[in-house]
């Protein structure tokens, strides 16, 4: 039987998920590895997070996740630890390369007495490399990979937040990898290692600007591009109240409707794709967006064919009709955070709070897998 209707953020709180049973492994750390896990425990996958003692994992990224405090340099807790990793499918860690085989849990080990477990490992350089033992942040990341130099306006790079690495390169990634080693562990009956790291998943996400290179369609200069800025038709405009909007409108026939909606009339405006006349269409365009506040902008072309949106603040994103609509947010421990995604019409996603819990207890109740 199809399924058409999307399920909402108060069916996705409800119990489920499609990685029900799936039980994983993670040792606490920052951004991307509790990020990865927050998304495996949306899904139904039963998430252990190994904490130091006093230790309390904080925000939206903690949701869903059973807590345990470990002293990892006792050997009678990483016992503990080993007999959990001895039942799990999956396990997380994010420490530098070498960190958990000097505790005794390091790949060989583990697998050697978990051979179907997946091992994720999240690094920024990867487990091998000239850098793998550097310390990093995502801005470092991303800027070995041309993504970081081609972002942000002319005359200076502009980090993207830390979505490009941390989150993009690195959490996704680590998911995907994650759950195709369980796919496969499943016919092989064999786990593996998972080597996650942001600088091979960021230079990744920008395949699409390789291809466009080798075709010569993309220049390394800032803003001489039509998706970095450089195009009238692609980017963001100041409004008369001061707020902004985004326009994208590529194809021709959305770019007539942009013509015709805010009165472009000037027949400079016909060479939309000659890259010639870009600067002077973007103080065209500039002035004719500065003439009108957002609202009203919004009223003319929000919802139509323009390919266009204002630009929200977080705390306007969650008042906006669509938003609202589909509760993409939610309202989870008092606060407001976005809902899982995606969503899943038969088995659909988990948002649980917290549990604190100890070793012996999750021992026996693991015991009879």
């Amino acid at each position: 039987m199809q399924q058409s209707a999307s399920p909402s953020a108060k069916t996705q709180t409800a119990a489920g998920g499609p990685l029900a049973g799936i039980r994983i492994v993670e040792f606490a750390g920052i951004g991307p590895g509790p990020f990865g896990a927050m998304l495996l425990a949306d899904m139904g996958a039963e998430v252990i997070t190994l904490v130091r003692a006093g230790q309390k994992p904080q925000g939206a990224a903690a949701r869903g996740r059973k807590v345990v405090e470990v002293d990892l340099k006792n050997k009678e807790s990483v016992a503990g630890v080993m007999t959990l990793l001895d039942q799990a499918d999956a396990l997380i860690e994010g420490y530098r390369p070498g960190v958990m085989e000097r505790l005794g849990l390091g790949p060989d080990v583990v697998l050697g007495r978990n051979p179907k477990l997946v091992y994720g490992r999240m690094t920024g350089w990867g487990q091998t490399g000239p850098l793998a033992q550097a310390a990093g942040h995502d801005i470092n990341y991303i800027s070995i990979t041309g993504a970081l130099a081609a972002i942000g306006p002319a005359d200076k790079p502009v980090p993207p937040l830390n979505l490009v690495g941390d989150f993009g390169g690195g959490s996704l990634y680590l998911v995907v990898g994650i759950l195709a080693a369980l796919l496969e562990a499943k016919r092989s009956g064999k786990g593996q290692v998972v080597d996650a790291a942001m600088c091979d998943g960021a230079a990744s996400l920008i395949t699409m600007f390789f291809d466009m290179t080798a075709a010569g369609r993309w220049k390394e200069a800032r803003e001489s591009n039509m998706l970095d800025g450089g195009a009238h038709f692609y980017g963001t405009y100041e409004c008369k109240d001061g707020a902004f909007i985004s326009i994208g409108s590529i194809e021709p026939q959305f770019y007539a409707l942009l013509r015709e909606l805010a009165g472009l009339t000037d027949a400079q405006y016909d060479g939309q794709m000659d890259p010639k006349n870009w600067p002077e269409l973007k103080q065209k365009l500039t002035a004719v967006f500065k003439s009108k506040t957002r609202d009203e902008w919004c009223k003319l072309m929000e919802g139509t064919d323009v390919c266009f949106a204002p630009v929200l603040t977080m705390s306007e994103a969650t008042k906006h009709p669509h938003m609202v609509a589909r509760e993409v947010f939610i309202q989870h421990e008092g606060h407001t955070q976005p809902a899982p995604a995606p969503r899943f019409l038969r088995t659909p996603s988990t948002v649980r709070a917290p549990i604190k819990t100890d070793l012996a207890s999750l021992a026996k109740e693991w015991g009879g897998k």
